[in-house]
Protein backbone atom coordinates (compact mmCIF):
# COMPACT_ATOMS: atom_id res chain seq x y z
CA UNK A 1 0.00 0.00 0.00
CA UNK A 2 1.15 3.52 -0.80
CA UNK A 3 0.86 5.93 2.16
CA UNK A 4 -1.77 8.56 1.49
CA UNK A 5 0.74 11.40 1.74
CA UNK A 6 2.78 9.83 -1.10
CA UNK A 7 -0.15 9.06 -3.40
CA UNK A 8 -0.03 12.36 -5.38
CA UNK A 9 3.71 11.81 -6.02
CA UNK A 10 3.04 8.27 -7.19
CA UNK A 11 0.27 9.36 -9.57
CA UNK A 12 2.44 12.13 -10.97
CA UNK A 13 5.35 9.75 -11.47
CA UNK A 14 3.18 7.16 -13.21
CA UNK A 15 1.79 9.77 -15.58
CA UNK A 16 5.32 10.96 -16.31
CA UNK A 17 6.59 7.53 -17.35
CA UNK A 18 3.49 6.63 -19.41
CA UNK A 19 4.84 8.19 -22.66
CA UNK A 20 8.01 6.10 -22.36
CA UNK A 21 5.95 2.94 -21.86
CA UNK A 22 3.92 3.68 -24.98
CA UNK A 23 7.08 4.42 -26.97
CA UNK A 24 8.90 1.26 -25.87
CA UNK A 25 6.05 -1.24 -26.20
CA UNK A 26 6.87 -4.04 -28.65
CA UNK A 27 10.41 -2.71 -29.13
CA UNK A 28 13.37 -5.10 -28.91
CA UNK A 29 15.99 -4.35 -26.27
CA UNK A 30 19.28 -6.23 -25.94
CA UNK A 31 20.51 -5.97 -22.35
CA UNK A 32 24.00 -7.11 -21.39
CA UNK A 33 25.38 -7.35 -17.87
CA UNK A 34 28.77 -8.51 -16.57
CA UNK A 35 29.53 -11.32 -14.16
CA UNK A 36 30.50 -8.66 -11.61
CA UNK A 37 26.83 -7.77 -11.25
CA UNK A 38 26.03 -11.31 -10.16
CA UNK A 39 29.13 -11.55 -7.96
CA UNK A 40 28.01 -8.42 -6.11
CA UNK A 41 24.58 -9.89 -5.36
CA UNK A 42 22.53 -7.67 -7.67
CA UNK A 43 21.03 -10.33 -9.92
CA UNK A 44 17.71 -10.48 -8.07
CA UNK A 45 17.13 -6.72 -8.34
CA UNK A 46 17.98 -6.76 -12.03
CA UNK A 47 15.62 -9.65 -12.71
CA UNK A 48 12.81 -7.75 -10.95
CA UNK A 49 13.41 -4.78 -13.25
CA UNK A 50 13.62 -6.96 -16.37
CA UNK A 51 10.36 -8.66 -15.43
CA UNK A 52 8.74 -5.25 -15.13
CA UNK A 53 9.97 -4.26 -18.58
CA UNK A 54 8.55 -7.42 -20.11
CA UNK A 55 5.23 -6.85 -18.35
CA UNK A 56 5.11 -3.42 -20.00
CA UNK A 57 5.41 -5.04 -23.43
CA UNK A 58 9.12 -4.81 -24.22
CA UNK A 59 10.82 -7.66 -26.07
CA UNK A 60 13.96 -8.61 -24.16
CA UNK A 61 17.11 -10.41 -25.20
CA UNK A 62 19.62 -10.67 -22.37
CA UNK A 63 23.22 -11.80 -22.36
CA UNK A 64 25.74 -11.97 -19.58
CA UNK A 65 29.45 -12.01 -18.90
CA UNK A 66 31.31 -14.40 -16.63
CA UNK A 67 34.82 -13.01 -16.10
CA UNK A 68 34.94 -13.18 -12.28
CA UNK A 69 33.28 -16.60 -12.29
CA UNK A 70 35.86 -17.92 -14.78
CA UNK A 71 38.64 -16.45 -12.68
CA UNK A 72 37.29 -18.27 -9.63
CA UNK A 73 37.14 -21.57 -11.53
CA UNK A 74 40.72 -21.09 -12.70
CA UNK A 75 41.84 -20.25 -9.18
CA UNK A 76 40.20 -23.37 -7.77
CA UNK A 77 42.05 -25.47 -10.37
CA UNK A 78 45.30 -23.58 -9.87
CA UNK A 79 45.39 -22.54 -13.54
CA UNK A 80 47.07 -19.31 -14.59
CA UNK A 81 44.96 -17.00 -16.80
CA UNK A 82 46.39 -15.14 -19.79
CA UNK A 83 45.26 -12.04 -21.68
CA UNK A 84 46.37 -10.19 -24.76
CA UNK A 85 44.87 -6.96 -26.14
CA UNK A 86 42.29 -7.06 -23.31
CA UNK A 87 41.03 -10.45 -24.55
CA UNK A 88 41.29 -13.74 -22.71
CA UNK A 89 43.44 -16.44 -24.28
CA UNK A 90 41.31 -19.55 -23.90
CA UNK A 91 43.06 -22.91 -23.87
CA UNK A 92 41.25 -26.22 -23.28
CA UNK A 93 41.40 -25.91 -19.50
CA UNK A 94 40.18 -22.31 -19.56
CA UNK A 95 37.34 -23.27 -21.89
CA UNK A 96 36.11 -25.87 -19.41
CA UNK A 97 36.13 -23.18 -16.74
CA UNK A 98 34.25 -20.82 -19.05
CA UNK A 99 31.61 -23.46 -19.82
CA UNK A 100 31.14 -24.27 -16.14
CA UNK A 101 30.89 -20.58 -15.20
CA UNK A 102 28.41 -19.84 -17.99
CA UNK A 103 26.31 -22.87 -17.06
CA UNK A 104 26.12 -21.96 -13.39
CA UNK A 105 25.18 -18.39 -14.21
CA UNK A 106 22.50 -19.54 -16.61
CA UNK A 107 20.95 -21.70 -13.87
CA UNK A 108 21.09 -18.80 -11.40
CA UNK A 109 19.40 -16.48 -13.91
CA UNK A 110 16.69 -19.04 -14.73
CA UNK A 111 16.05 -19.61 -11.04
CA UNK A 112 15.73 -15.86 -10.41
CA UNK A 113 13.17 -15.51 -13.20
CA UNK A 114 11.22 -18.49 -11.82
CA UNK A 115 10.63 -16.88 -8.42
CA UNK A 116 7.07 -15.71 -7.91
CA UNK A 117 6.49 -15.15 -4.21
CA UNK A 118 3.49 -12.96 -3.32
CA UNK A 119 4.24 -9.42 -2.11
CA UNK A 120 7.47 -9.27 -4.11
CA UNK A 121 8.13 -7.64 -7.51
CA UNK A 122 7.87 -11.12 -9.03
CA UNK A 123 4.42 -11.77 -7.60
CA UNK A 124 1.89 -12.90 -10.24
CA UNK A 125 4.66 -13.02 -12.83
CA UNK A 126 4.61 -15.77 -15.43
CA UNK A 127 7.92 -15.35 -17.19
CA UNK A 128 9.18 -17.82 -19.72
CA UNK A 129 12.88 -17.89 -20.49
CA UNK A 130 14.45 -19.49 -23.54
CA UNK A 131 18.12 -20.15 -24.16
CA UNK A 132 19.92 -22.05 -26.88
CA UNK A 133 22.68 -22.20 -29.45
CA UNK A 134 21.70 -18.97 -31.19
CA UNK A 135 25.28 -17.85 -31.89
CA UNK A 136 27.64 -19.34 -34.45
CA UNK A 137 31.28 -18.44 -33.79
CA UNK A 138 34.72 -18.74 -35.28
CA UNK A 139 38.14 -18.56 -33.62
CA UNK A 140 39.87 -15.23 -33.21
CA UNK A 141 42.94 -16.97 -34.57
CA UNK A 142 46.50 -15.64 -34.38
CA UNK A 143 46.73 -11.87 -33.95
CA UNK A 144 50.13 -10.11 -33.82
CA UNK A 145 51.77 -13.46 -33.18
CA UNK A 146 49.43 -14.39 -30.32
CA UNK A 147 47.30 -17.52 -30.69
CA UNK A 148 43.97 -16.95 -28.90
CA UNK A 149 43.17 -20.68 -29.23
CA UNK A 150 39.51 -21.22 -28.23
CA UNK A 151 38.60 -17.58 -27.82
CA UNK A 152 36.10 -16.79 -30.52
CA UNK A 153 34.16 -14.01 -32.21
CA UNK A 154 30.57 -14.04 -33.39
CA UNK A 155 30.14 -15.18 -36.97
CA UNK A 156 26.33 -15.36 -37.17
CA UNK A 157 23.25 -14.87 -34.99
CA UNK A 158 20.15 -16.98 -35.55
CA UNK A 159 17.96 -13.89 -35.60
CA UNK A 160 14.84 -15.59 -36.98
CA UNK A 161 14.82 -18.15 -34.17
CA UNK A 162 15.22 -15.43 -31.56
CA UNK A 163 12.39 -13.40 -33.10
CA UNK A 164 10.11 -16.43 -33.05
CA UNK A 165 10.84 -16.88 -29.35
CA UNK A 166 10.14 -13.20 -28.69
CA UNK A 167 6.91 -13.39 -30.68
CA UNK A 168 5.86 -16.28 -28.43
CA UNK A 169 6.36 -14.21 -25.29
CA UNK A 170 9.75 -15.53 -24.17
CA UNK A 171 12.67 -13.59 -22.79
CA UNK A 172 15.69 -14.89 -24.71
CA UNK A 173 18.85 -15.64 -22.73
CA UNK A 174 22.10 -15.90 -24.70
CA UNK A 175 25.25 -17.19 -22.91
CA UNK A 176 28.75 -15.88 -23.73
CA UNK A 177 29.56 -19.01 -25.73
CA UNK A 178 29.42 -19.73 -29.44
CA UNK A 179 29.56 -22.89 -31.50
CA UNK A 180 31.08 -23.74 -34.86
CA UNK A 181 29.24 -25.81 -37.50
CA UNK A 182 31.53 -28.69 -36.51
CA UNK A 183 30.31 -28.53 -32.91
CA UNK A 184 33.33 -26.85 -31.36
CA UNK A 185 32.67 -24.38 -28.52
CA UNK A 186 34.30 -20.96 -28.21
CA UNK A 187 34.57 -18.50 -25.35
CA UNK A 188 33.13 -15.12 -26.45
CA UNK A 189 33.31 -11.65 -25.01
CA UNK A 190 30.12 -10.19 -23.58
CA UNK A 191 30.51 -7.02 -25.64
CA UNK A 192 30.87 -8.91 -28.94
CA UNK A 193 27.82 -11.06 -28.25
CA UNK A 194 25.67 -8.11 -27.20
CA UNK A 195 26.58 -5.89 -30.15
CA UNK A 196 26.13 -8.76 -32.63
CA UNK A 197 22.71 -9.60 -31.19
CA UNK A 198 21.56 -5.99 -31.34
CA UNK A 199 22.66 -5.57 -34.96
CA UNK A 200 21.19 -8.89 -36.14
CA UNK A 201 17.86 -8.18 -34.45
CA UNK A 202 17.77 -4.52 -35.53
CA UNK A 203 17.15 -3.73 -31.87
CA UNK A 204 15.83 -0.37 -30.74
CA UNK A 205 18.28 -0.29 -27.85
CA UNK A 206 21.47 -1.97 -26.75
CA UNK A 207 22.02 -1.49 -23.02
CA UNK A 208 25.30 -2.37 -21.35
CA UNK A 209 25.07 -2.55 -17.57
CA UNK A 210 28.63 -1.83 -16.52
CA UNK A 211 30.82 -1.02 -13.55
CA UNK A 212 31.31 2.62 -12.70
CA UNK A 213 34.76 2.46 -14.30
CA UNK A 214 33.21 1.51 -17.65
CA UNK A 215 31.02 4.60 -17.90
CA UNK A 216 32.90 7.01 -20.18
CA UNK A 217 33.44 10.62 -19.23
CA UNK A 218 35.33 13.44 -20.85
CA UNK A 219 38.35 14.38 -18.73
CA UNK A 220 36.48 13.55 -15.55
CA UNK A 221 33.31 15.37 -16.55
CA UNK A 222 30.09 13.32 -16.83
CA UNK A 223 28.55 12.62 -20.21
CA UNK A 224 24.84 12.08 -20.79
CA UNK A 225 24.46 11.80 -24.57
CA UNK A 226 27.12 11.63 -27.24
CA UNK A 227 27.12 11.20 -30.99
CA UNK A 228 28.95 8.52 -32.90
CA UNK A 229 31.60 11.07 -33.84
CA UNK A 230 32.13 12.12 -30.22
CA UNK A 231 32.36 8.47 -29.13
CA UNK A 232 34.98 7.78 -31.77
CA UNK A 233 36.99 10.82 -30.69
CA UNK A 234 36.93 9.71 -27.05
CA UNK A 235 38.31 6.31 -28.06
CA UNK A 236 40.95 7.67 -30.45
CA UNK A 237 42.47 10.15 -28.03
CA UNK A 238 42.57 7.65 -25.15
CA UNK A 239 40.42 9.95 -23.02
CA UNK A 240 38.76 7.07 -21.19
CA UNK A 241 39.82 3.92 -19.35
CA UNK A 242 40.37 0.56 -21.00
CA UNK A 243 37.10 -0.97 -19.78
CA UNK A 244 35.08 2.04 -20.92
CA UNK A 245 36.89 2.07 -24.27
CA UNK A 246 36.09 -1.59 -25.01
CA UNK A 247 32.41 -1.19 -24.16
CA UNK A 248 32.11 2.08 -26.05
CA UNK A 249 33.74 0.55 -29.15
CA UNK A 250 31.07 -2.15 -29.25
CA UNK A 251 28.27 0.33 -28.53
CA UNK A 252 29.56 2.40 -31.44
CA UNK A 253 29.72 -0.71 -33.63
CA UNK A 254 26.06 -1.44 -32.84
CA UNK A 255 24.93 2.10 -33.63
CA UNK A 256 26.76 2.03 -36.94
CA UNK A 257 25.11 -1.32 -37.60
CA UNK A 258 21.64 0.22 -37.36
CA UNK A 259 20.78 0.12 -33.65
CA UNK A 260 18.92 3.30 -32.77
CA UNK A 261 20.41 3.87 -29.32
CA UNK A 262 23.13 2.32 -27.19
CA UNK A 263 23.44 2.96 -23.45
CA UNK A 264 26.20 2.43 -20.92
CA UNK A 265 24.59 2.33 -17.48
CA UNK A 266 26.35 1.89 -14.09
CA UNK A 267 24.68 -1.13 -12.49
CA UNK A 268 25.64 -0.32 -8.89
CA UNK A 269 22.99 2.39 -8.69
CA UNK A 270 19.74 0.82 -7.50
CA UNK A 271 17.19 0.67 -10.33
CA UNK A 272 19.71 2.04 -12.82
CA UNK A 273 18.08 0.29 -15.78
CA UNK A 274 14.66 1.80 -14.99
CA UNK A 275 16.13 5.23 -14.30
CA UNK A 276 17.95 5.20 -17.63
CA UNK A 277 14.84 4.24 -19.57
CA UNK A 278 12.13 6.21 -17.78
CA UNK A 279 13.75 9.49 -16.74
CA UNK A 280 14.63 12.29 -19.08
CA UNK A 281 18.35 12.49 -18.36
CA UNK A 282 18.88 8.88 -17.28
CA UNK A 283 21.88 7.82 -15.19
CA UNK A 284 24.32 6.64 -17.85
CA UNK A 285 25.63 7.62 -21.27
CA UNK A 286 23.55 7.29 -24.45
CA UNK A 287 25.13 6.97 -27.90
CA UNK A 288 22.87 7.94 -30.77
CA UNK A 289 22.83 6.15 -34.10
CA UNK A 290 22.82 9.26 -36.25
CA UNK A 291 25.73 11.61 -36.04
CA UNK A 292 25.03 15.06 -34.64
CA UNK A 293 27.46 16.79 -36.98
CA UNK A 294 24.66 19.16 -37.99
CA UNK A 295 24.64 20.48 -34.41
CA UNK A 296 27.56 22.91 -34.08
CA UNK A 297 28.76 26.18 -32.53
CA UNK A 298 27.54 29.26 -34.40
CA UNK A 299 29.87 31.58 -36.31
CA UNK A 300 29.56 35.18 -37.45
CA UNK A 301 28.48 33.87 -40.86
CA UNK A 302 25.34 32.49 -39.18
CA UNK A 303 24.10 35.81 -37.79
CA UNK A 304 21.73 36.59 -40.68
CA UNK A 305 20.15 33.13 -40.50
CA UNK A 306 19.69 33.38 -36.73
CA UNK A 307 18.09 36.82 -37.09
CA UNK A 308 15.61 35.46 -39.64
CA UNK A 309 14.78 32.56 -37.31
CA UNK A 310 14.13 34.77 -34.31
CA UNK A 311 12.30 37.64 -36.02
CA UNK A 312 8.82 35.97 -36.13
CA UNK A 313 8.93 35.15 -32.42
CA UNK A 314 10.24 38.59 -31.57
CA UNK A 315 7.42 40.13 -33.60
CA UNK A 316 4.68 38.25 -31.74
CA UNK A 317 6.26 38.86 -28.32
CA UNK A 318 7.42 35.32 -27.62
CA UNK A 319 11.07 36.42 -27.53
CA UNK A 320 12.64 39.69 -26.43
CA UNK A 321 13.88 41.64 -29.49
CA UNK A 322 17.66 41.51 -29.70
CA UNK A 323 18.63 42.90 -33.05
CA UNK A 324 21.40 41.93 -35.38
CA UNK A 325 24.11 43.82 -33.50
CA UNK A 326 23.43 42.06 -30.20
CA UNK A 327 23.28 38.62 -31.81
CA UNK A 328 26.56 39.30 -33.59
CA UNK A 329 28.11 40.39 -30.30
CA UNK A 330 26.82 37.25 -28.53
CA UNK A 331 27.45 34.79 -31.36
CA UNK A 332 30.00 32.81 -29.33
CA UNK A 333 27.20 31.74 -26.97
CA UNK A 334 25.02 30.30 -29.75
CA UNK A 335 24.61 26.74 -31.05
CA UNK A 336 22.85 26.04 -34.35
CA UNK A 337 21.41 23.08 -36.24
CA UNK A 338 21.86 22.98 -39.99
CA UNK A 339 20.86 20.52 -42.68
CA UNK A 340 22.40 20.78 -46.13
CA UNK A 341 23.80 24.20 -45.26
CA UNK A 342 20.44 25.58 -44.08
CA UNK A 343 20.16 26.68 -40.44
CA UNK A 344 16.78 25.85 -38.96
CA UNK A 345 17.36 25.96 -35.20
CA UNK A 346 19.40 27.81 -32.60
CA UNK A 347 19.91 28.23 -28.85
CA UNK A 348 22.27 30.18 -26.62
CA UNK A 349 23.93 29.55 -23.26
CA UNK A 350 24.80 32.53 -21.06
CA UNK A 351 26.87 32.23 -17.88
CA UNK A 352 27.24 34.64 -14.96
CA UNK A 353 30.44 35.33 -13.08
CA UNK A 354 30.41 33.89 -9.57
CA UNK A 355 27.23 31.86 -10.17
CA UNK A 356 26.65 28.15 -10.75
CA UNK A 357 23.62 28.97 -12.93
CA UNK A 358 23.47 29.36 -16.69
CA UNK A 359 20.69 30.82 -18.81
CA UNK A 360 19.19 29.11 -21.83
CA UNK A 361 18.13 31.72 -24.36
CA UNK A 362 16.84 32.00 -27.91
CA UNK A 363 15.79 28.34 -28.19
CA UNK A 364 14.10 28.28 -31.57
CA UNK A 365 13.40 25.66 -34.24
CA UNK A 366 11.84 26.46 -37.59
CA UNK A 367 8.11 25.68 -37.55
CA UNK A 368 8.21 23.08 -40.33
CA UNK A 369 10.71 20.91 -38.44
CA UNK A 370 9.44 21.18 -34.84
CA UNK A 371 8.09 17.64 -34.77
CA UNK A 372 11.51 16.12 -35.56
CA UNK A 373 12.92 16.44 -32.05
CA UNK A 374 15.46 19.13 -32.87
CA UNK A 375 14.34 21.38 -30.04
CA UNK A 376 15.15 18.47 -27.75
CA UNK A 377 18.56 18.06 -29.39
CA UNK A 378 19.36 21.73 -28.89
CA UNK A 379 18.30 21.58 -25.25
CA UNK A 380 20.47 18.51 -24.66
CA UNK A 381 23.41 20.24 -26.32
CA UNK A 382 23.04 23.32 -24.12
CA UNK A 383 22.73 21.14 -21.02
CA UNK A 384 25.90 19.30 -22.02
CA UNK A 385 27.76 22.58 -22.56
CA UNK A 386 26.57 23.80 -19.16
CA UNK A 387 27.85 20.65 -17.47
CA UNK A 388 31.19 20.96 -19.25
CA UNK A 389 31.43 24.52 -17.92
CA UNK A 390 30.86 23.28 -14.38
CA UNK A 391 27.38 24.79 -14.04
CA UNK A 392 24.95 23.08 -11.67
CA UNK A 393 21.66 24.64 -12.81
CA UNK A 394 20.12 25.94 -16.01
CA UNK A 395 17.30 28.48 -16.07
CA UNK A 396 15.06 29.87 -18.77
CA UNK A 397 12.59 32.78 -18.92
CA UNK A 398 9.51 32.09 -21.02
CA UNK A 399 6.02 33.45 -21.62
CA UNK A 400 4.65 30.89 -24.10
CA UNK A 401 6.48 27.57 -23.70
CA UNK A 402 6.30 26.81 -19.98
CA UNK A 403 4.68 23.41 -20.50
CA UNK A 404 7.40 22.26 -22.93
CA UNK A 405 10.12 23.01 -20.41
CA UNK A 406 8.20 21.48 -17.48
CA UNK A 407 8.00 18.20 -19.42
CA UNK A 408 11.77 18.25 -19.69
CA UNK A 409 12.60 18.56 -16.03
CA UNK A 410 12.44 22.31 -15.42
CA UNK A 411 10.65 23.60 -12.33
CA UNK A 412 9.20 27.05 -11.48
CA UNK A 413 11.39 29.23 -9.30
CA UNK A 414 11.42 32.76 -7.89
CA UNK A 415 13.33 35.72 -9.28
CA UNK A 416 15.53 35.93 -6.20
CA UNK A 417 17.01 32.52 -7.16
CA UNK A 418 18.60 34.08 -10.27
CA UNK A 419 22.10 35.59 -10.40
CA UNK A 420 22.00 39.19 -9.21
CA UNK A 421 22.84 40.68 -12.59
CA UNK A 422 19.99 38.73 -14.17
CA UNK A 423 17.58 39.82 -11.45
CA UNK A 424 18.39 43.45 -12.23
CA UNK A 425 17.82 42.86 -15.95
CA UNK A 426 14.46 41.09 -15.47
CA UNK A 427 11.64 42.83 -17.39
CA UNK A 428 8.72 43.09 -14.97
CA UNK A 429 6.37 44.15 -17.78
CA UNK A 430 6.79 40.82 -19.61
CA UNK A 431 6.07 38.77 -16.46
CA UNK A 432 8.11 35.88 -17.83
CA UNK A 433 7.83 32.56 -16.04
CA UNK A 434 11.19 31.59 -14.49
CA UNK A 435 12.02 27.89 -14.73
CA UNK A 436 15.14 26.12 -13.49
CA UNK A 437 16.60 22.63 -13.94
CA UNK A 438 19.25 20.94 -11.84
CA UNK A 439 21.98 19.51 -14.02
CA UNK A 440 23.42 17.17 -11.37
CA UNK A 441 21.49 14.86 -9.04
Amino acid sequence: MIPSNHQPDFVGWLRTVAPYIHAFRNKTFVIAFPGELVAEGQLESLVHDLALLQAMGMRLVITYGSRPQIQEQLRLRNIQEHYSQSLRITDRAALECAKEAAGELRLDIEAAFSAGLPNTPMGNSRIRLMSGNFVTARPVGIVDGVDFELTGVVRKVEADSIRQALDSGFIVLVPPLGFSPTGEAFNLSLEDVAASLAIALDASKLIFLVTDEAVPNDNGKPLVEISELQAEQLIQRDAIGEEASITLQHALKACRGGVERAHLVPFRKDGALLLELFTHDGVGVMIVEETLEALRPATVDDVAAIVSLLEPLEADGTLVPRGRAQIERDIEFFTVIEHDGVIFGCAALYSFEGSDMGELGCLMVRSDTREMGDGERLLKSIEGQARQAGLKRLFVLTTRTTHWFLKRGFQPTAIDELPLTRQLAYDQARRSQILVKKLFA
